[in-house]
């Protein structure tokens, strides 16, 4: 496995949070987690446009970290569900003023962006 050959200093509140909701799709993972998608097949049909290793390797680093749980039926085929845990529940707050703030931005953003392709957000406004 990968080592870093910097240690990461996490005694940042701030970068404690990047680590954990940080990158592409973890956030988008976890509000498919808290709409009641929670086997990892219907969540790849959700993320249809995300490769399933990146998916199966953000649910694997959200469980080390603490925020999403697997619970492994015993059942014939097994099935696998993830749930999120008190510590991930208490993120969704922040990932919706994250996107709160993006979406009051993003002109600005874009305008001030050379390279921004016009596309659709899924994240969060696909529960509304």
């Amino acid at each position: 496995m990968y080592e870093k050959k910097i240690p990461e200093l996490l005694d940042c509140g701030l970068a404690v949070t990047l680590k954990v909701i940080g990158g592409k799709w973890k956030a988008w993972i976890m509000t498919c987690i808290m709409d009641g998608v929670r086997r990892p097949s219907a969540i790849h049909r959700v993320m249809h446009a995300v490769s399933p290793r990146i998916i199966n390797a953000h649910l694997r680093e959200l469980e080390a970290y603490g925020i999403i749980y697997k619970k492994i039926y015993a059942e014939t085929p097994a099935r696998v569900e993830y749930w999120l845990t008190e510590a991930g529940e208490s993120v969704l707050p922040v990932i919706q003023t994250l996107e709160d703030w993006g979406n009051r931005h993003k002109a600005y953003i874009h305008r001030h962006n050379a390279s921004y392709e016009e596309g659709s957000c899924t994240l969060l406004q696909e529960r509304s």
